[in-house]
């Protein structure tokens, strides 16, 4: 498959979506609604053949709301896809991409906890990088940077790990770890 013949089957199966045109060398941008999202998202794997996720992430665009970004590759044929979805103002849902690509889940996470995405139907929707007691989303453009917390009781992601695997870790390590 190349490039325009990508490009061309984004436009008859997806008439709504905005498809830029690639830069010479990049990725074919495309724009859905968030409707859309995890259908392109499975059209893009099982149609174009984007079986490697690269990433997900947010962008803040203040008064125009949040966008959600993710980066999909069919490296056989080196076609890139940047798919795209704008929330709009003052939403902060998404459907999860996890089901289609088991890499979204940590960074759909990490969507949620940087910027307050929160993801529909994800497996485990949480805070990854910031404390549990952690207010507020510190990627917000309305988020005060002058901020700052005291945290008052340690928060070390333990629940993360099953109980077989922490008995693993124990028996490797020769400091303690709580329970």
């Amino acid at each position: 498959m190349t490039l325009d013949q990508a490009r061309t089957l984004i436009s008859q199966r997806f008439a709504t979506a905005q498809v830029d045109a690639a830069v010479e060398g990049g990725p074919i941008v495309v724009t859905v609604s968030p409707d859309e999202w995890t259908t392109f998202a499975q059209f893009a794997k099982n149609d174009l053949q984007c079986r490697f996720f690269s990433f997900l992430t947010a962008v803040d665009w203040k008064e125009q709301g949040l966008e959600v970004v993710a980066r999909l590759d069919n490296l056989d044929d080196r076609i890139g896809l940047m798919m795209k979805t704008k929330l709009g103002p003052g939403a902060s849902e998404c459907p999860s991409i996890t089901p289609i690509f088991r890499g979204a889940n940590w960074m759909e996470r990490e969507a949620y906890d940087m910027f307050g995405i929160r993801f529909e139907g994800h497996p485990n929707m949480k805070r990854i990088l910031c404390h549990r007691d952690f207010q507020g989303h510190a990627l917000r453009k309305d988020y005060p940077a002058d901020l700052r917390w005291k945290l008052l009781r340690p928060d070390d992601l333990l629940d993360e790990i099953s109980s077989d695997e922490m008995k693993r870790i124990r028996a490797r390590v020769s400091y303690p770890i709580s329970e």
